[in-house]
């Protein structure tokens, strides 16, 4: 796949942090989204990273072409093909009560109702509004509320306020639904153009309707802040083990894991926690190089498998940081895409455990298409991704090897059973 023709995402859950590179629980509610690139995270991307440390190489691609064949229609099929649908156009504008009709309106109903007709929320029209924003330029800059969103169902759903953000102060949850902003109801519209209704440069206001289960829905006015993600957060434990939360696959997430791992060899850590709940993904050039860092070199790191049965095979590149030290993977129903790559890899490997709850389950790949005359553009599904044991991502997700419930009722009480489990696992491959 060419980067630089259309533009190449494999959209995941609602995830995408939007800020410091777009992708985590869901979508950091940040102000910045410039152009999409090769990723897989949630919509709008940054542009494609294809930065490799210096101890790292980066192997060809194999590809394993398989030419099933397919029968394309011939033009006389198709011009009967569409006998019915001419039929209905002149229908309209011969019959329908309210004329003139909008014939660019109906062309634009038209390819969205095909493309509805696939039955993939992934694969779907934008108009030339939608579009435009989607991909406008904000400059670089990062404000917002400081949230993980989840953008894919009727509303946009909070899935994790960033702690100390001015989501987390208002006292937003995970769970918690987006009905109406600034009073106006969300139901029905796009959640891309929702998540640019919260947006918005520091310092000013938006009040959010939120629905709660076992409450009435009500208001919540935040105040939009300057918000400053790192992609890597490392905490060296007392008892000898490092913790380390990974929150994106973006920008600088390399170099900030190998920064953060360097630092954990020079301090002999014990074993690893490696939690990547609520990430939903990011480039995929960034999932393999964390990936690589884990397991052996030229080691499967995934597949990407087409429609006509051709494959793409990725692989772990030299010089991982981590690839003997005890390992266990936090993950949860907000765990996606690429956070699903590593984690498939490192189980499949046995290279670690897996600990939390089944991970979401997004494995495709989308390819944004701009439409001619300035249509607008649709994004098609063009692949699935495969792991290492050419295990089925996209629908089915990673189950751990231990699952542990994370209850409304343990947030309350600010305890963690997943992480407590994680300790337990882990210092049982230590022993």
């Amino acid at each position: 796949m060419n980067k630089h023709t259309g533009k190449i995402i494999a959209i995941v859950i609602g995830s995408l942090i939007l800020l410091a590179g777009t992708f985590s629980a869901g979508i950091l509610l940040g102000w910045a989204i410039p152009d999409p690139g090769i990723s897989i995270g949630q919509v709008a991307t940054l542009p494609v990273l294809q930065e490799i440390s210096p101890t790292q190489t980066t192997p060809a691609a194999e590809e394993n072409v398989v030419d099933e064949g397919t029968q394309a229609a011939s033009p006389s099929d198709r011009e009967a093909l569409f006998e019915p649908f001419w039929q209905t156009w002149k229908i309209v504008h011969d019959e329908y009560v309210d004329q003139p009709v909008d014939d660019v309106k109906m062309m634009q109903g038209a390819i969205s109702g095909m493309l509805e007709s696939l039955g993939d929320k992934h694969t779907s029209y934008m108009d030339p509004d939608q579009f435009k924003q989607q991909n406008m330029d904000l400059e670089g800059e990062y404000e917002g509320i400081g949230a993980w969103v989840d953008i894919t169902g009727e509303y946009i759903i909070i899935t994790s306020p960033m702690p100390d953000s001015p989501a987390d102060k208002a006292g937003l949850r995970p769970g918690d639904t987006v009905v109406a902003i600034d009073g106006e109801d969300m139901t029905g519209i796009d959640g891309n153009l929702v998540l640019r209704r919260i947006l918005g440069p520091a310092g000013t206001e938006v009040t959010l309707t939120i629905r709660r289960e076992g409450q009435e829905a009500f208001d919540v006015t935040i105040q939009r802040a300057k918000i400053v993600v790192p992609s890597v957060i490392l905490e060296m434990r007392e008892d000898g083990l490092a913790y380390i939360q990974l929150t994106t696959f973006g920008d600088n997430t390399t170099s900030e894991l190998r920064d953060a791992l360097r630092e954990m060899n020079k301090n002999n850590a014990r074993g690893l926690i490696l939690d990547v709940r609520y990430n939903g993904g990011g480039y995929l050039d960034t999932a393999i190089e964390v990936t690589s860092e884990f397991v052996e070199a030229n080691q499967i790191v995934m597949y990407e498998e087409f429609g006509d049965g051709s494959r793409k095979v990725y692989r772990a590149y030299r010089g991982g940081l981590a690839t003997e030290i005890p390992l266990v993977i936090l993950v949860n129903e907000g765990t996606a895409s690429a956070s699903e790559i590593l984690s498939g890899a490192i189980q499949d490997y046995e290279r670690g455990l897996i600990v939390g709850a089944t991970t979401y389950g997004k494995g495709s790949v989308q390819n944004w298409a701009p439409l001619v005359n300035d249509q607008g553009a649709i994004r098609v599904t063009i692949a699935r991704w495969l792991t290492p044991d050419e295990r089925q991502i996209h629908g089915e997700g990673i189950t751990p090897d231990f699952e542990i419930e994370y209850t409304d009722e343990d947030y309350e009480k600010d305890i963690d059973p997943q992480l407590d489990k994680a300790v337990e696992v882990i210092n049982t491959l230590i022993k």
